[in-house]
């Protein structure tokens, strides 16, 4: 279970665009549609949140919803930080979970009454008369009236079963151990409770809202709605939406792990996994196949006679969607090996983050959200630069905090990845003849685990350095996976890319340390080195 129950299903991403404005606006179609809210539910709640006479309405309806997501995403155990576990999910026990996740609902219920203001004082009389009236009908028929045609009702009806999922969720975390199965159980009536809500339920993977998702910057908006293709136009448009919205998880991180409560933390570090896992997976997964499906509508369009003159643009064409799908590989990998790293090795299991002290938590969070925002930052860039447009220099992440991040960020992978090209050319270089290659265990696994490093590390890496021979260098690093028997010549070619791309990014290494967001600030060799060995055993 990668993601909570409601997940889209297969194909359903794709048809979006099917849904009235046109193949240009995909974004808006995603937006609108992946929680899946009719037309008039959809204006009501918009109505709704703009007559709330409340103090950033949107941020608190947002930690809301993450917060329900998080109870379904915290459900599975795929989702919970700390190392892998060697005891089977059935002997553990998850009863710290639990009062983690209980602690999350008590703020679901507090937020809930936030956003219900005076009306609260309507719901909570509503349940005083439901527990005097001692008439079954009667009481039902109370119940009926407090239905869900509106976003109020709806909140109340949550409001009401959230509150009493709380008392349940204690009474089950006083057992002396809580098993899986029931662990899981509890967690599954929230969900029930949550999917049933007409106007708050955003357990779908990979969801999106205009109150909390809108792009503001226009480069940005441009950028999606030209690139060419409909499937191409709606990848591009998740791919993005998707960083954009994980980039507010890490701030919903920082604000609600100042708190003392740790189960905020927890749930919302389950959606972030959980999302990650969704959109790599998507990535990984179909989008070659939709950026396939995009090249082939564009050529299917074209007539017989004009195939030979238009030849050249299809040609161009295919080479740049190739790039764009190495690009989204490359943003695939690259989150993937972040969110291994963050959640295998900087982050303590629930069960002690509960005993922890609450600094050591925050402490955690800290150090994972200093290395994500600038990783999601860099991915935005990177995918903006593979469509030809450099968005750093207009107005996407141009504060000088954020500078300062992305390019501490750039140089210290820059420094990392050419350890690993070095490795890899002196290696390649001490690589037994042919006559000897297998007379024992592989010597060759090294290509195998260059080719990941240069998925996750190096082909971002290339996009961000603007080098040269990012083509060439490219070509000789994906031309070792084709075949299973490694060619000599391939290798050949691939180790003098590689020496010379090493010699590239000891230059580079050197020119950012002059950038003026970097003067005075000096480079951690120590932790750097830490970092790619946490790097290296993630992959």
């Amino acid at each position: 279970m990668n993601v909570p129950p409601r997940s889209l299903p297969p194909g359903a991403i794709g048809a979006l665009a099917g849904h009235g404005v046109g193949a240009a606006d995909a974004y808006q179609d995603l937006l609108r549609d992946t929680r899946g809210l009719r037309r008039e539910h959809a204006a009501a709640r918009e109505a709704w949140l703009a007559g709330l006479e409340l103090e950033r309405r949107e941020e608190a309806l947002f930690e809301l919803e993450i917060l329900l997501k998080g109870i379904a995403c915290f459900a599975n155990p795929r989702n919970h930080p700390g190392p892998p576990r060697r005891t089977a999910i059935v002997a553990q026990d998850y009863r710290e979970p639990l009062l983690l996740a209980r602690e999350g609902l008590g703020r679901v219920a507090q937020l809930s009454r936030l956003l219900l203001g005076e009306r609260e004082r309507a719901f909570v009389f509503q349940r005083y008369l439901e527990m005097l009236v001692p008439d079954d009908g009667a009481r039902s028929r109370l119940v009926e009236g407090g239905g869900q045609g509106t976003p109020e009702q709806s909140l109340f009806a949550l409001r009401q079963g959230i509150t009493n999922l709380v008392e349940v969720a204690g009474g089950v975390a006083r057992l002396p151990r809580v098993p899986f199965r029931l662990f899981y159980a509890t967690l599954a009536s929230v969900q029930r409770e949550v999917g049933q809500s007409v106007f708050f339920n955003p357990l779908a993977a990979l969801e999106f809202r205009p109150e909390f998702d809108r792009i503001t910057n226009a480069r940005v908006l441009d950028v999606m709605r030209h690139v060419p293709g409909e499937d191409a136009r709606r990848l591009v448009a998740l791919t993005f939406l998707s960083l954009f919205r994980m980039l507010r998880y890490c701030a919903l991180l920082e604000h609600v792990s100042r708190d003392a409560r740790p189960g905020l933390t927890y749930l919302v570090l389950a959606v972030l996994r959980s999302d990650a896992r969704a959109l790599t997976d998507h990535l990984r997964k179909r989008g070659g196949e939709q950026l396939a499906a995009s090249f082939d509508r564009e050529l299917f369009k074209v007539s017989a006679p004009q195939m030979a003159s238009r030849y050249e643009e299809l040609l161009a064409e295919a080479h740049r969607l190739l790039s764009l799908k190495a690009t989204l590989r490359g943003v695939a990998a690259n989150l993937r090996l972040e969110m291994r790293r963050a959640f295998e090795h900087d982050l303590p299991a629930p069960e002690v983050g509960t005993s922890a002290p609450v600094e050591t938590l925050r402490s955690s969070v800290s150090l994972v959200v200093g290395n994500l925002r600038p990783a999601l930052q860099n991915a935005v860039l990177v995918l903006g630069k593979s469509l030809g447009e450099r968005l750093d220099e207009h107005g996407v992440f141009d504060d000088a905090a954020a500078r300062r991040a992305l390019g501490e960020r750039l140089r210290r992978d820059v420094w990392m990845f050419a350890q690993i090209v070095r490795a890899f050319g002196a290696k390649a270089r001490s690589t037994p003849s042919s006559e000897d290659r297998w007379s024992g265990p592989s010597s060759l696994q090294f290509v195998r685990e260059f080719v990941a490093y240069f998925e996750a590390m190096g082909s971002p890496l290339l996009r961000a350095a603007d080098y040269p021979r990012f083509d060439a260098f490219r070509e000789a690093v994906t031309a070792l996976e084709e075949n299973d028997l490694l060619d000599p010549e391939r290798l050949a070619r691939a180790v003098t890319e590689a020496e010379q791309f090493h010699t590239f990014l000891v230059e580079l290494f050197e020119n950012i340390g002059h950038r003026d967001e970097l003067l005075g600030v000096p480079f951690d060799r120590r932790a750097a080195a830490e970092s790619l060995r946490l790097y290296l055993v993630a992959t």
